[in-house]
């Protein structure tokens, strides 16, 4: 199983499980991440939802290492599965909280920012590297951060695909706060417990009113992100990437006598 969930009193925890890929995301492992915050806000019993990435890695975007990562078809499916998963985050009757440690990459920026509350730790980062894979940023990520920090800083992570550290996301607005390693599980769990003691229905009002007002061009951006990863999908710069990626992880199978 991709997505691991454990109820903690009235919090939900939604954990992407894949620390062996760094909890990088194919379209399966997003709807299943879909349907479980779906899941989630429909359960009476859940007051706050946590959103996190199992060993040392939020999420470290979408998985290249996919049968025929060159097919449109594909694209398509995965484009389809970030917007559902987004939307899913965004529009759930619960406070959804990201708990964000080590890498959040592509569309790990998205799901990261999609939630009500970002708290990141400080070994935490997070990185559009899109453009240096003939790629563009999906999953809402060209609505969602531009909200978040503005145009320029927007632009300066998906043209230049920077790495933004834990600090910088919070001097910026990327993210809502920040703790030190020792801190991040006490402080995490302080946070659950203020959203629980308000009223779910001020929480879900205030979310939407938020929402409304500063993601007006999310669907939109899902469209034109589709749009354009279809396009780009066939072109040389993404070819030429998926043909290094495979190259990389053929040499990593050499046994190591053929090395010698």
């Amino acid at each position: 199983m991709t997505i691991t969930v454990t109820d903690r009193g009235y919090t939900r925890h939604i954990l992407i499980d894949r620390p062996e890929r760094m909890n990088a995301v194919d379209s399966a492992t997003l709807d299943l991440l879909a349907a479980r915050v779906i899941a989630a806000g429909a359960d009476p019993a859940v007051r706050v939802i946590v959103l996190s990435g199992a060993g040392r890695a939020f999420c470290a975007g979408g998985d290249l290492d996919v049968e025929n990562p060159l097919s449109v078809e594909n694209t398509a499916t995965t484009c389809d599965a970030a917007a559902h998963c987004i939307e899913a985050i965004r529009r759930v009757p619960r406070p959804v909280v990201a708990s964000v440690r080590g890498p959040a990459v592509g569309v790990g920026v998205s799901i990261a920012l999609a939630a009500d509350l970002t708290l990141a730790r400080t070994d935490a980062f997070f990185a559009m590297p899109f453009t240096s894979i003939g790629l563009m940023p999906d999953g809402g990520a060209t609505a969602l951060v531009a909200a978040s920090v503005g145009r320029a800083t927007a632009m300066r992570m998906s043209m230049l695909g920077e790495r933004i550290g834990a600090s910088e996301a919070l001097a910026i607005g990327l993210v809502a706060a920040v703790y030190d390693e020792e801190d991040f599980e006490r402080e995490l769990d302080a946070v659950i417990s203020r959203l629980a003691l308000v009223s779910i229905e001020a929480l879900v009002e205030t979310k939407i009113a938020v929402n409304e007002a500063t993601l007006v061009e999310l669907a939109n951006a899902f469209a034109r992100e589709r749009d354009g990863q279809i396009r780009l999908t066939a072109g040389a710069g993404f070819r030429d990437a998926v043909a290094a990626f495979a190259n990389a992880r053929a040499a990593r199978r050499v046994p190591s006598e053929d090395l010698q």
